[in-house]
């Protein structure tokens, strides 16, 4: 424990004292899923506990396995402990955005970089915050709960009981996800890294589960949710050219009325047909509580980027182990320019200046 709070201690030391106030908070949340968390052995062996707990467990552990065996690493000590949450979801991402644009709202620290959210433990501090940014910054706001995510290394991260909610396909998607986390990171980049990490999610899917009914399944499910979540994104292109048509003209005020009515006449309806012509079963055909600038933000940064990184994998024909060491030695390499800002910009010039084949 003694390096969590040299880790914690590096933030405390160089912000002020808001953001003091929010990473001691978090920081206490983080250690109290470090202390309860119990080992595996400890946990397979309680009476107590549930044996449908106890085989995902295993399976947990089984896909660990899998994972680093596969890219020929040093497994680590993360998911050698299970936490038992008190509630569902283990953290709440807060995403803000103006009113006028769907575009994330920054959060910024030192050393970490910038982040398109602030997670919280406790759903009522998150609460607070959000609506500190309504009243004290004028933005728009949403909560996300989240069942899973990574401190990157810098912690022994836990298996936690939220984790208990997924099928076992899913569940290995999500191990999968998390464990790339721990393998390849860039810093100040939070939609790419996720989206890699969704790449290898899947993709770890397909090695693990190979042709077997579960998966054929599985994908031809995220098959018909991939194409809802691409006209989802051209639906919002729709209302982003609305609001840049109207440019300094659209106030706040109707920026809402507008995004309102957008969703209540346009968007959801349109999904709704979407899933019956697609035939994607009704507990699939999901549709959040709230949609607005902040959602859609939020929607955006975790969707647009996949096709990117696909026909980027496509492009270099190497496999999954190749390609993690090619965009390792690219990171390691990379330095920003004027002209190339960030590392996602430097990989889009290498779809961009692909050789176009010939037939």
């Amino acid at each position: 424990m003694k390096f969590s709070w040299i880790f914690f201690l590096t933030f405390f030391i160089s912000v002020g004292c808001a953001k003091l106030g929010y990473l001691t908070e978090q920081g206490i949340g983080q250690m109290k899923l470090q202390w309860r968390g119990e080992r595996n052995e400890e946990v397979l062996n309680n009476p107590k506990i549930s044996s449908e707990v106890k085989r995902k467990i295993l399976l947990v552990e089984e896909y660990k396995k899998f994972f680093y065996y596969y890219f020929g690493q040093k497994a680590s000590t993360i998911y050698t402990k299970t936490t038992m949450l008190e509630s569902k979801a283990v953290t709440y991402l807060v995403i803000a955005s103006p009113h006028t644009e769907m575009k994330a709202y920054e959060f910024e620290f030192p050393f970490m970089g910038s982040f398109p959210y602030l997670g919280f433990f406790n759903l009522e501090s998150a609460k607070s915050f959000a609506k500190d940014l309504r009243e004290e910054q004028d933005l728009v706001t949403w909560i996300r709960p989240v069942y899973a995510y990574s401190t990157l290394g810098y912690l022994e991260d836990r298996i936690l009981s939220s984790f208990f909610e997924y099928d076992d396909v899913e569940l290995a998607e999500l191990v999968f996800h998390e464990l790339f986390h721990t393998v390849f990171f860039i810093k100040d980049d939070v939609e790419l890294n996720e989206n890699l990490a969704n790449l290898y999610g899947e993709e770890m899917l397909k090695e693990y589960f190979k042709d077997r009914g579960e998966l054929k399944d599985y994908l031809a499910t995220q098959e018909k949710k991939n194409l809802l979540d691409k006209r989802a994104v051209e639906l919002i292109g729709i209302l982003q050219a609305e609001f840049g048509k109207l440019g300094g003209f659209i106030t706040a005020k109707k920026a809402d009325d507008l995004t309102s009515r957008f969703v209540n006449e346009v968007f959801r309806p349109d999904l709704e047909e979407m899933c019956k012509k697609i035939q994607l079963v009704e507990s699939e055909c999901e549709f959040k509580d709230e949609w607005n600038q902040a959602t859609f933000a939020a929607f955006l940064t975790y969707e647009e980027e996949q096709d990117f990184l696909n026909d980027l994998m496509k492009t270099k024909a190497m496999n999954l182990k190749d390609f993690l060491s090619w965009l390792k030695k690219e990171y390691k390499n990379f330095t920003p320019d004027k002209k190339v800002t960030s590392f996602t910009e430097h990989l889009k010039t290498k779809v961009a200046n692909a050789p176009v084949a010939v037939d």
